[in-house]
Formats: C-alpha cells, structure tokens, sequence
C-alpha cells in the first residue's frame, strides 16, 4: 500500500516527466501570451534558497496536491517532475478533483493515454510567473492551447487561479480549483 506521500511525490514526477518530453523544441510557443522565462532560481544563499525543494517535492510538501500526485503515478510521469525544467504546473488541488464526476475520474486513471493527455495540459515549459501571465492562448505540453483571462482575477480556462508562484529549484506552481481537461478529449 502507498502513503499519501509516496503517491504524491509519484504523480508529480509524472508530470514532470511529460514535461521535459515536450520541452525539446520551445520555438512553437513564439507569441505566447505568458512571457517565458527559463533561467534557472536566482542564485541566492540565504537559508531560504537553501531549502528550496523540486516541484515534487515541493507540491507533496503542502499535503493538498494528493490526488495530483496519485494520477502523476498512474500515469508514470514522476521522475519528470523532478527534472532539470524549468516546468509551470497549473497543480488542481485535492478538492478541484473532487469536482470531477467519479465516472470520469474512474474512466481518467484506467485510461493511461487520456490520463497523460489531462496532466500535461496542465503544464507549460519554462517558468512563467504571476507578474509575467497576460492574457490570451498559450500551448501546454499536450500540445492544446489553455486560455488565460485576467480580469477579476487569473483564470487558466474556466479555473481560478488561487495561489501562485511557489517556487521551486526546477520551476513554479500556480495552484488552481478545478482540473483542466483537453478540447479534444474523449474518455
């Protein structure tokens, strides 16, 4: 049996995973409405710096990315997750999945293909933090366009976004209330 940890720590791995396989050729994503940036953490050696962790850990570290972390392990993309990067994780929290009908979720993890298609949906290569997001289409790993609107707040498609830019030695997480799933889905 996994802990909660373990799995979690897994899944986003798994993400990460998927990341770096999309990231070889970033020329696609020229007139990308976020401005990327892909210099790694700023070199700093204040404790703070120090301490600073991978996405994976960082994510299994606030014990509500769960779920993120047990879709990440089923679909085997945790040792990407804790990668060189830089990676932005749009990370639906453990409640964002609970939105998600349990048929559809069920009809997700028993579908490895759909399964990895959702998670790297959402995430952009590169690090984009708040004060860089603008509004308009931007490409993910999947390879479909998210939409970012900016009045009343940062939505990433119909998901508000609730907190940003924790940061992470390989990249940066925005964390979102509900999962993002790809136009072009079929379950």
């Amino acid at each position: 049996m996994r802990t909660p940890k373990l799995v979690a720590l897994a899944a986003l791995a798994a993400v990460a995973g998927l990341t770096l396989a999309a990231c070889g050729d970033d020329d696609d994503n020229a007139g990308s409405a976020a401005t990327e940036t892909t210099a790694a953490a700023p070199a700093d050696t204040t404790a703070a710096a120090a301490e600073m962790k991978d996405i994976v850990d960082t994510a299994v570290a606030a014990g509500n990315f769960t779920t993120l972390a047990t879709a990440l392990t089923e679909a085997g993309l945790i040792e990407t997750l804790k990668g060189e990067g830089p990676f932005t994780v749009f990370a639906p929290t453990d409640e964002a999945f609970a939105k998600v009908p349990q048929e559809t979720l069920d009809a997700l993890l028993a579908d490895k293909e759909a399964l990895t298609s959702v998670l790297t949906y959402h995430v952009v290569p590169g690090r984009v933090l708040a004060a860089d997001v603008a509004a308009g289409e931007v490409a993910t790993v999947e390879g479909s366009n998210i939409t970012i609107t900016v009045d009343g707040g940062v939505k990433i498609n119909d998901a508000n976004v609730i907190a940003t830019d924790v940061l992470a030695t390989n990249g940066v997480i925005h964390v979102i209330d509900a999962v993002l799933l790809p136009p072009d889905l079929e379950l």
